[in-house]
């Protein structure tokens, strides 16, 4: 089945040049896979271990994006990049250099797992920031060539924040998984405002772990979509298995004026570890969506999601088929 147009109102910019494959004639779901997977090898840049978890926008009718490049001494840093078509990418050799008015906050462990969003007039990027321990860097750009540090949301531990891209009853919105200082068992989303971007508060719990493939944690994937039934949430769940933690996605709907309100919660997921590449790898089966492109005209998206902790990946699929699915297999 192919959707000519979306019938579900996005709220965005068109977005013609959107990277796009048609749905296979077989084993194509709700969302489905680029016949070209991964569409960034561990090695793009000299120095890289492996290119994952990585965030990518619109940007001067091309595209540009931060990526999470593990270096050759397995150091975890988030590069700029820029690409024509948003599949084949240049990414910058040397990490990101955030300027600051303070010395100490430009002094971390590791930054990884970057999300981008534009919000009103900049691309602001948010990560895991190592500051006695995981926590969320805020920073932001104009360009993709100077970026500026302005705070850590909160106190360690934390990860995968993720903002909202407009205001919602006047304040700034995020989503973050509070954690621990490892390889977290646990993990439950919140949402949490801030009247500047640098003091936040009135925490709300989201969503925690249900079932199955996301019976021990959940966390946010790209920046939420605004639909006309309610922001439209990629998030990725975790299996414990006999033989480590696996992985995989679905996606969720969120009020639009009190998000941590779950409206409907798909029970099965829409991706996991399928595919050589996503299960093969530093680390074996992990499917993980960080950035979501969107044309509101038509309503494809195409998303980008890290492979085995390892290489990068996309998948195609459309808003109203995703919100379908979702309402359809609901378990809200």
């Amino acid at each position: 089945m192919q959707s000519s147009g979306s019938k579900t109102t996005v709220v965005g910019g068109a977005l013609p040049n959107i990277p796009w494959e048609d749905r296979p004639a077989k084993g194509g779901g709700a969302l489905w896979r680029y016949s070209h997977n991964p569409i960034i090898p561990r090695n793009a840049i000299p120095t890289s271990n492996s290119i994952f978890n990585s965030a990518v926008v619109p940007y001067n009718g091309a595209f540009a994006g931060v990526f999470r490049c593990d270096n050759q001494a397995r150091e975890m840093n988030i590069h700029g990049g820029r690409s024509r078509d948003a599949i084949h990418w240049e990414i910058a050799p040397e990490p990101i250099q955030f300027q600051g008015p303070d010395p100490e906050m430009a002094r971390c462990v590791y930054r990884y797992d970057p999300r981008v969003c534009w919000l009103e007039d900049r691309y602001y990027v948010t990560w895991c920031n190592g500051y006695h321990g995981p926590t969320i860097g805020i920073g932001y750009t104009f360009d993709f060539e100077i970026f500026h540090f302005l705070e850590n949301a909160f106190l360690p531990y934390n990860r995968n924040g993720v903002l909202f891209p407009r205001k919602i009853n006047g304040k700034y919105a995020m989503l973050s998984r509070p954690s621990d200082t490892g390889h977290t068992p646990f993990g439950d989303v919140f949402y949490s405002e801030s009247p500047d971007l640098v003091h936040w508060g009135k925490h709300r719990f989201v969503m925690g772990p249900k079932g199955g493939w996301q019976s021990t944690k959940v966390g946010a994937g790209p920046t939420p979509i605004e639909t006309g039934a309610g922001w439209l949430l990629f998030y990725h769940g975790v299996l414990t298995s006999c033989n480590g933690f696996v992985y995989s996605f679905s996606a969720a709907l969120l009020d639009l004026e009190q998000p941590w309100k779950v409206l409907y919660r798909a029970k099965p997921y829409l991706i996991a570890p399928w595919e050589p590449y996503e299960c093969v790898g530093d680390v074996p089966n992990v499917t993980f969506p960080g950035a979501a492109l969107c044309d509101a005209a038509t309503g494809r998206l195409a998303i980008y999601y890290g492979c085995a902790d390892t290489v990068t990946g996309l998948v195609f699929g459309y808003v109203d088929e995703v919100i379908d699915f979702v309402r359809s297999n609901s378990e809200v």
